[in-house]
């Protein structure tokens, strides 16, 4: 990401890296940069002095990581020296059967709450700062920067990093859940691969590039009504001096997350970590909320990494929804024996499987750009900079942003069958860490919804994901795509004929999967 301010940065107390380090550009395109491109912030709760005297408060974040610590470090802990049998383990019952539905609840609503109190990045920025809350001005570390190749990759990286551990997680059946252990030593994987990021490279590097679920949560919680720490006035922002919300002052540190609050679009890479906040000396940093969607539509300058990321997202789910029918699995049985592969997941068609959805999907949108769209597409400027992307660009990336509702609730209701079989299982684990007889307890065996109620919340969330797809794909194809089309209705219906097929065939597989985990 690329931030753009009339002058260039020097002698910055939080150095960036060159893959966001600020850069010059000619004043004359800022209305265009700056302009009504951009989604209006919405209602700032910051405005209400206890909301604002809270989150300037350097002990916020301590706060708000310090339970999901305690409970991380328990996970780890029990599921290591606890008992063997999965479903009486706390640390793998609270893990598979709660903590990932709940995830996807606080993306869809609120965006990345999860990162403002994830265990894994609180624990490693503690360390980095050598401390809990203070701050300081010498980090722990080599602090070096992450190389701006790499960098320009954006969610390519964590969607690799995220497809391997899922694959990981599959061969040893951790989340089934298998033996507790494996889940405990997966989170300590985590938990070391965060730790040696943040000592070896400068803020959240790790969080930004690396973590396996930040494509995912980045993706997803665009849908969430929270738009994150945005510039309540720009010219303001674009006339300071000190740059404090990006360089770091006395009472805060540079965006751990390198987001500039004056270029913000969307709720996409905003960590929800105050920072900004509390650092800028022109109070002119706020915390807003937005109408649902509202990161998914209104983006213009959307991002080709985001949309490969999607596309994958997409292929792994319907991956796992596929693989859960008696044909797939025979398929990837008779491939394993073919292959000499021990068992399931066979790499073969487990990444074979995923290109070939991305590719459909870039597929249709390359067929739609090339029976649709103009010959002599419009060159669009803003600023000094003039966008010559290609036509295939400018029909699949916004029409991959379209789909993140349908994907974000195929994710969701994929974690649905565990929480309303076992999530009760998490009492009777408490009881016998307390040496009662959890087995013996009713709510071991008690299902919250029957097999055929589990379909149908299912389909329902897909359905309603669908619905919200058209929704944002309609107003997303009316504003982008139509303009670089010869035909304005064969775009919507191709567009929109996308996201329903998308949303059927999900629905369908759930059906036919009948409640499975």
């Amino acid at each position: 990401m690329r931030v753009d301010v009339h002058e260039p940065v020097t002698d910055l107390v939080d150095p960036i890296p060159a893959a966001v380090r600020l850069r010059p550009v000619d004043r004359t395109g800022l209305t265009d940069r700056f302009g009504p491109s951009d989604p209006e912030p919405g209602l700032e709760v910051t405005r209400d002095p206890r909301v604002a005297r809270l989150l300037r408060d350097r002990k916020f974040q301590f706060l708000l990581i310090l339970p999901n610590q305690i409970v991380f470090w328990t996970v780890i802990f029990v599921g290591i020296a606890g008992t063997a049998i999965p479903g009486l383990n706390f640390g793998a019952a609270i893990t598979w059967y709660v903590w990932f539905c709940l995830v996807f609840v606080m993306m869809v609503v609120v965006g990345r709450a999860w990162c403002a109190m994830c265990p894994f990045g609180g624990f490693a920025e503690w360390i980095q700062r050598r401390t809990f809350w203070r701050r300081t001005q010498k980090a722990l570390g080599l602090g070096r920067k992450f190389p701006e190749p790499l960098a320009r990759l954006g969610f390519l990286i964590p969607v690799a990093s995220f497809l391997l551990l899922t694959w990981i997680e599959e061969f040893f059946n951790i989340a089934g859940p298998g033996n507790p252990a494996d889940t405990s030593w997966m989170v300590v994987g985590i938990v070391s691969s965060a730790l040696l990021f943040f000592l070896v490279f400068e803020r959240r590097t790790f969080c930004r590039y690396v973590c396996p679920l930040t494509t995912l949560i980045g993706t997803v919680g665009s849908m969430g009504s929270v738009a994150g720490f945005r510039t309540k006035d720009r010219d303001v922002c674009l006339t300071c001096q000190s740059k404090a919300c990006m360089r770091g002052g006395e009472d805060g540190y540079g965006c751990p997350w390198y987001t500039w609050p004056g270029s913000a679009d969307s709720n996409l890479s905003c960590g929800l970590c105050t920072e900004c906040f509390k650092a800028c000396p022109e109070g002119n940093v706020g915390l807003f909320l937005q109408r649902p969607l509202t990161s998914v539509i209104a983006p213009r300058r959307r991002r080709a990494d985001v949309a490969w990321g999607v596309a994958l997202l997409w292929g792994l789910v319907v991956y796992q929804q596929a693989n859960a029918t008696n044909v797939f699995a025979s398929f990837d049985n008779w491939l394993n024996t073919r292959l000499h592969f021990p068992h399931y997941p066979d790499p073969v068609d487990y990444l074979g499987f995923i290109a070939l959805v991305a590719l459909a999907l870039a597929g249709v949108a390359w067929l739609v750009a090339r029976g649709l769209g103009r010959r002599d597409l419009p060159e669009e400027r803003s600023g000094t900079f003039i966008d010559r992307t290609s036509k295939f660009r400018r029909f699949f990336v916004p029409m991959a942003y379209g789909l993140i509702p349908v994907v974000g609730a195929d994710y969701f209701a994929r974690q649905l069958p565990k929480f309303f079989k076992h999530a009760t299982r998490v009492v009777p684990a408490v009881q016998h860490i307390a040496g009662f007889a959890g087995p013996r307890s009713t709510l071991y065996t008690f299902h919250i919804l029957s097999t055929g109620g589990i379909v149908a919340v299912q389909v329902a969330v897909v359905a309603a994901g669908t619905a919200a797809a058209l929704w944002a794909t309609s107003r997303i194809a009316g504003r982008e795509m139509v303009a670089v089309g010869r035909n304005a209705l064969g775009v919507r219906l191709a567009t929109s004929g996308v996201v329903l097929l998308c949303g059927v065939l999900a629905a369908f597989l759930y059906v036919i999967m009948h409640a499975a985990s």
